[in-house]
Protein backbone atom coordinates (compact mmCIF):
# COMPACT_ATOMS: atom_id res chain seq x y z
CA UNK A 1 0.00 0.00 0.00
CA UNK A 2 2.66 2.34 0.66
CA UNK A 3 4.50 1.98 -2.54
CA UNK A 4 1.31 2.87 -4.30
CA UNK A 5 0.51 6.03 -2.30
CA UNK A 6 4.23 7.29 -2.57
CA UNK A 7 3.80 6.81 -6.80
CA UNK A 8 0.11 8.38 -6.52
CA UNK A 9 1.32 11.28 -4.60
CA UNK A 10 4.43 11.53 -7.09
CA UNK A 11 2.10 11.06 -10.02
CA UNK A 12 -0.06 13.88 -8.79
CA UNK A 13 2.98 16.39 -8.04
CA UNK A 14 4.26 16.10 -12.08
CA UNK A 15 0.44 17.26 -12.65
CA UNK A 16 0.43 20.45 -13.62
CA UNK A 17 -2.16 23.24 -12.80
CA UNK A 18 -4.42 23.28 -15.82
CA UNK A 19 -4.26 19.24 -15.97
CA UNK A 20 -5.83 18.92 -12.40
CA UNK A 21 -9.93 18.56 -12.82
CA UNK A 22 -11.14 20.71 -10.89
CA UNK A 23 -14.66 20.66 -11.97
CA UNK A 24 -16.31 19.07 -8.83
CA UNK A 25 -14.95 20.75 -6.49
CA UNK A 26 -17.43 23.97 -5.63
CA UNK A 27 -16.57 28.00 -5.98
CA UNK A 28 -16.33 28.90 -2.62
CA UNK A 29 -18.16 32.60 -2.21
CA UNK A 30 -18.43 35.26 0.66
CA UNK A 31 -20.44 33.43 2.54
CA UNK A 32 -18.33 30.08 3.75
CA UNK A 33 -15.71 32.70 4.49
CA UNK A 34 -18.36 34.58 6.89
CA UNK A 35 -18.72 31.24 8.44
CA UNK A 36 -15.27 29.83 8.44
CA UNK A 37 -13.13 29.61 11.74
CA UNK A 38 -9.68 29.83 12.26
CA UNK A 39 -8.26 26.79 14.31
CA UNK A 40 -4.48 27.12 15.81
CA UNK A 41 -3.08 23.95 16.68
CA UNK A 42 -2.75 23.02 20.13
CA UNK A 43 0.64 23.46 21.49
CA UNK A 44 2.61 20.23 22.00
CA UNK A 45 4.95 19.54 25.40
CA UNK A 46 8.00 17.38 25.42
CA UNK A 47 7.85 14.31 27.20
CA UNK A 48 9.76 11.26 28.08
CA UNK A 49 6.93 8.40 28.26
CA UNK A 50 8.27 4.39 28.80
CA UNK A 51 6.09 2.36 25.98
CA UNK A 52 6.83 -1.21 25.65
CA UNK A 53 9.19 -1.71 22.73
CA UNK A 54 6.50 -3.79 20.58
CA UNK A 55 4.54 -1.27 20.66
CA UNK A 56 7.04 1.36 19.90
CA UNK A 57 8.06 -0.76 16.88
CA UNK A 58 4.62 -1.00 15.48
CA UNK A 59 3.62 2.87 15.47
CA UNK A 60 7.67 3.32 14.17
CA UNK A 61 6.65 0.77 11.22
CA UNK A 62 3.17 2.50 10.46
CA UNK A 63 5.94 5.59 9.26
CA UNK A 64 6.36 9.44 9.45
CA UNK A 65 3.92 10.68 11.84
CA UNK A 66 3.90 7.87 14.15
CA UNK A 67 4.06 10.36 17.08
CA UNK A 68 1.63 12.21 15.97
CA UNK A 69 -0.47 8.36 15.77
CA UNK A 70 -0.30 8.34 19.44
CA UNK A 71 -1.03 11.53 20.23
CA UNK A 72 -4.11 11.01 18.32
CA UNK A 73 -4.83 7.71 19.62
CA UNK A 74 -4.13 8.94 23.42
CA UNK A 75 -6.78 12.25 22.16
CA UNK A 76 -9.46 9.81 21.46
CA UNK A 77 -9.57 7.71 24.56
CA UNK A 78 -9.02 10.86 26.51
CA UNK A 79 -12.50 12.00 24.92
CA UNK A 80 -14.15 8.84 25.30
CA UNK A 81 -13.48 9.01 28.98
CA UNK A 82 -15.51 12.01 29.16
CA UNK A 83 -14.68 15.00 31.89
CA UNK A 84 -13.81 12.66 34.51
Amino acid sequence: MKKKYYSDLKRLRSLKDEEIDTSDIPELDASFFEKAVVSLPRPKATVCIRLDQDVLDWFRSQGKGYQTRINALLRAYMEAQGNN
